[in-house]
C-alpha cells in the first residue's frame, strides 16, 4: 500500500488519505476525493490478516501494477442489479453487508454486490448501496484538488460489456483494443492525469 500511495502522490500531486482495514475481506485502503460524490479507492492486500483465504476480492492477488481494476455504481436497487449481473456471470450478483471504522472513529456501513476475486481487471461494475451509513465516504474526505473527468474502458469485444451496462442503465465508453483495461482521467494539482 505504501508504494501505491507514493506512486499516486507523485502522479496527482496530492497524498491519498489512509482509509483503514476491511477485516472480513483481507484488504486495506487509502482514498482520493474526486468530488461530486466520487472517490478513488486504492486497495491492497492486508498481509497481516491471515484469516482470509486467497484469492481475496477485487483482484488484489492478481495485481501486476498500480492500475484501475474495478468500478462501482451507487445503487438503491441491488436486488435488480444483482439479477442482471448474475445473468451475465453466475458468480456475480451476491449481496453482502460491509462496514469499517474510519480513522476518526466513525463507522461506514454499506451493502454491495460482491466484486469477483478474478480477473485482474473487470469492466463489469459491482454496485454499492450507502443508504445505511450516515455519510458517503466522499463527504468525510477533504477537498484534495482532484476532480473526476471521465472513466472509460478497453476490450477486444466492447459489445459484450456495453450490453450488460445498458441493462444496468449506465453508459460507459468501451473502446476496442486487444487489452482489457479501465482508464480514469482526473484533473489534479499536477494537471490532467490519466491512470
Amino acid at each position: 500500500m505504501d508504494s501505491a500511495i507514493i506512486d499516486f502522490e507523485q502522479k496527482l500531486g496530492v497524498r491519498p488519505v489512509w482509509g483503514g482495514y476491511h477485516k472480513t475481506f483481507g484488504t486495506k485502503n487509502a482514498l482520493i476525493n474526486l468530488n461530486s460524490g466520487i472517490y478513488l479507492e486504492l486497495l491492497a492486500a492486508d498481509d497481516s490478516n491471515l484469516e482470509i483465504l486467497t484469492p481475496r476480492w477485487m483482484g488484489v492477488d492478481f495485481l501486476t501494477k498500480n492500475q484501475i481494476t474495478r468500478w462501482a455504481l451507487k445503487s438503491d436497487r441491488l436486488d435488480k442489479d444483482g439479477l442482471i449481473l448474475n445473468t451475465h456471470h453466475p458468480m456475480m450478483g451476491n449481496i453482502r453487508r460491509g462496514s469499517r471504522a474510519t480513522p476518526e472513529g466513525s463507522s461506514l456501513q454499506w451493502q454491495l454486490i460482491m466484486p469477483l476475486a478474478a480477473p485482474e481487471v473487470e469492466l463489469i461494475p459491482f454496485a454499492v448501496d450507502w443508504s445505511a451509513t450516515e455519510k458517503h465516504p466522499s463527504e468525510i474526505l477533504p477537498n484534495m484538488g482532484c476532480n473526476f473527468i471521465k472513466l472509460y474502458g478497453t476490450h477486444p469485444r466492447p459489445n459484450q460489456i456495453t450490453a450488460v451496462l445498458k441493462e444496468l442503465h449506465f453508459d460507459l465508453n468501451i473502446k476496442k483494443a486487444k487489452e482489457i483495461s479501465l482508464k480514469l482521467v482526473i484533473d489534479s494539482p499536477n494537471g490532467r492525469v490519466e491512470i
